[in-house]
């Protein structure tokens, strides 16, 4: 693997809380060959000045500050076209990766020729605890799979654009979701990695901790954005709702 290369994207905004430990935990992945490619996006506390620091001491390290604040998919959708190679990962600003991660999935992504990829991990709270049991995840995951509940965590997501090409998030609640469903539509499957690869933060300002605020996007995406009736749109709702509450037992 010493000629693959992967650009990880992480947008950023007022996540001067847990960015250091995000950072970190890209800077020491076993897996060298790799871009951070940071998009802040009009922070307000002192993240901008933690990113620089990071960019003093290694090149890999590279941020973009947006003027104004678009929003996490604008955010992302910047990453990917600064983004200098076509294998590329995601990690939100307040998650962690271990330090295996990248190892782990970019041979998974060759071994299989995988398009898309994603893994287990941990839910962890404020404080870095970890919260609740791990989840198993399914092996592969097709369209009709993804629309009864989504189980890609976007920070355990590789993609190889060679593959699938560029779709855009859109600005929407639940854009990780959708951006998912645009590529599996399409005919591609995403790839289950089953080990834990990720802890992933759940704490007051993130979406899955605001149920109703995810119900609503969750109910959008199906009637708008996917065109579906009433009818097949409740029928996803209802598995889909079933589904979030099983992962919360």
């Amino acid at each position: 693997m010493i000629d693959i290369f992967v650009s990880v994207i992480m947008p950023s905004f007022n996540s001067s809380k847990f960015i250091v430990g995000s950072i970190n935990s890209v800077v020491s992945q076993s897996f060298k060959n790799w871009e951070l490619i940071i998009i802040d996006d009009c922070s307000c506390d002192d993240s901008v000045t933690i990113i620089k620091k990071f960019c003093e001491v290694d090149s890999r390290v590279k941020l973009f500050v947006n003027d104004i604040n678009f929003g996490v998919a604008e955010a992302r959708n910047r990453g990917i076209q600064e983004a200098n190679y076509p294998l590329i990962a995601f990690i939100d600003s307040d998650d962690i990766w271990v330090n295996s991660k990248l190892e782990i999935q970019v041979k998974f992504m060759l071994d299989f020729k995988a398009a898309i990829s994603f893994s287990q991990y941990y839910r962890i709270n404020e404080f870095g605890l970890v919260i609740g049991e791990v989840l198993k995840i399914p092996e592969k995951i097709s369209y009709n799979n993804l629309l009864k509940g989504n189980s890609i965590a976007m920070s355990t997501s590789m993609v190889n654009t060679k593959i699938i090409g560029f779709n855009k998030f859109e600005k929407i609640g639940h854009e990780d979701y959708y951006f998912w469903l645009s590529y599996l539509r399409n005919g591609f499957i995403a790839l289950g990695i089953n080990e834990n690869l990720c802890f992933y933060r759940v704490h007051s300002n993130s979406l899955s901790f605001n149920k109703f605020k995810a119900v609503k996007f969750t109910w959008y995406i199906y009637r708008k954005l996917l065109n579906f009736n009433i009818f097949k749109s409740f029928f996803y709702f209802i598995i889909h709702s079933f589904k979030a509450i099983q992962k919360r037992l």
